[in-house]
């Protein structure tokens, strides 16, 4: 019954990719799927070097920089989002409305769901500078796990720059 779900779920995503770059008029590669299927499928927020190491298990011979041009192109047909979390740029397969708890200390990005904040109202100097599409809430803080280290101070800062 697992192997279903789980062929049920590949079957999905490729569908919605291929219908997503035939509107683009972008051809379905091989490269592509697995490259959306490994960031679909990642809980993590995975930037685009760790996604290149998962994709080169199945494809060798992969560039980082197909790895990256397909990244945003996902990105613009609406299948991942783009998180800046400290120094570098992180990729969610997640496009359910959700929001962002992220650790001042590790970094870790984690999801989580909140009908509060999806119903959180846009405030008019916002839309004054321009259409919003769609807001997430990021709540900063320090994760359980950094909290649980012996010494973790309860606003620890990374860095002397704050990141």
């Amino acid at each position: 019954m697992r192997n279903k779900q789980v062929d049920a779920a590949n079957e999905n995503e490729a569908d919605q990719l291929k219908a997503g770059l035939r509107r683009r008029g972008v051809k379905l590669t091989h490269q592509r799927m697995v490259i959306y299927q490994e960031v679909s499928k990642s809980k993590d927020h995975p930037d685009a070097e760790s996604i290149c190491r998962s994709v080169r298990r199945k494809l060798p011979m992969v560039s980082l920089d197909t790895v990256y041009r397909t990244l945003w192109l996902l990105q613009d047909l609406g299948l991942v989002s783009v998180l800046a979390a400290r120094d570098r740029v992180r990729f969610d397969g997640n496009t359910q409305p959700h929001h962002h708890f992220v650790c001042k200390k590790c970094g870790q990005l984690s999801d989580f769901y909140s009908e509060e904040y999806d119903r959180l109202q846009i405030p008019q100097s916002v839309k004054n500078m321009g259409d919003v599409e769609s807001a997430q809430v990021e709540v900063r803080g320090i994760c359980a796990q950094c909290s649980a280290m012996p010494g973790a101070r309860k606003n620890a800062s990374p860095n002397k720059e704050g990141r």
